[in-house]
């Protein structure tokens, strides 16, 4: 296999793991986004107004996942991008470990709880983190709402009939399939949940220990290309 063959892989596996884990955390930590961390000022607002669980985890995802992602940026000058990903796998399994054992959360604000929530931030801030630092470009591996609309503002360009680059195809097929990716992790997730409770957590570092093969592909150049 040539350097250059698993690049295309690695991003459109860690969508589908963001995917994943953001709504099994969703569904197993009483609405705490672990991936989309500022979707929890949504769910904290609700929390507030309902009374329902949760809020205490949702209001210190932002500050952890700020602290990880600080803490990776520094890091990334003196470990690889494979050493990074399987910091990542380790958080992963720490947590999947953690639902299994203390799960169900049926109180999102006991320390259990929150104790597996914030390890879940933290994975998924060292993927946004590594994706800005090594695969700036490639399409957002956790947020899928700015690709949307580049998906759609290049379909409504194609439909007009404008100029077309065959860059823009590539560029197209890139984001849907990130698009896809994701929302297949969002929907096994949900099944996995509705099948098998906290065990769900058990997926995903399998699939991100997959993604760490795939990493030799990848260049720590990709530091000076970084998206601002």
């Amino acid at each position: 296999m040539s350097a250059a063959a698993p690049r295309p892989m690695l991003p459109l596996l860690l969508s589908f793991n963001a995917g994943y884990v953001d709504t099994a955390g969703f569904l197993a930590l009483q609405g705490l986004f672990t991936a989309h961390v500022t979707g929890n000022f949504v769910t904290f607002g609700a929390a507030m107004v309902l009374g329902i669980s949760g809020a205490v985890a949702k209001l210190l995802a932002l500050p952890v996942f700020c602290a990880v992602v600080i803490a990776t940026r520094l890091l990334s000058s003196r470990l690889s991008l494979r050493s990074l990903l399987a910091g990542k796998t380790l958080l992963l399994a720490i947590a999947a470990a953690m639902a299994v054992r203390l799960g169900p959360f049926v109180d999102g604000d006991t320390i259990p709880a929150i104790a597996t929530g914030m390890v879940l931030v933290a994975a998924m801030a060292v993927q946004n983190a590594v994706h800005r630092i090594h695969l700036a470009a490639a399409p957002p591996t956790t947020l899928m709402t700015g690709t949307t609309t580049q998906i759609m503002i290049d379909i409504a360009d194609l439909l007009h009939g404008g100029e077309w680059q065959p860059e823009n195809s590539a560029r197209l097929g890139r984001m849907a399939a990130a698009v896809a990716l994701f929302a297949l992790g969002c929907g096994l997730a949900a099944l996995a949940f509705a099948a098998s409770g906290a065990w769900c957590f058990v997926l995903p570092p399998v699939v991100a220990a997959a993604t760490l093969p795939l990493s030799h592909a990848e260049s720590g150049s990709a530091l000076q290309t970084a998206r601002p």
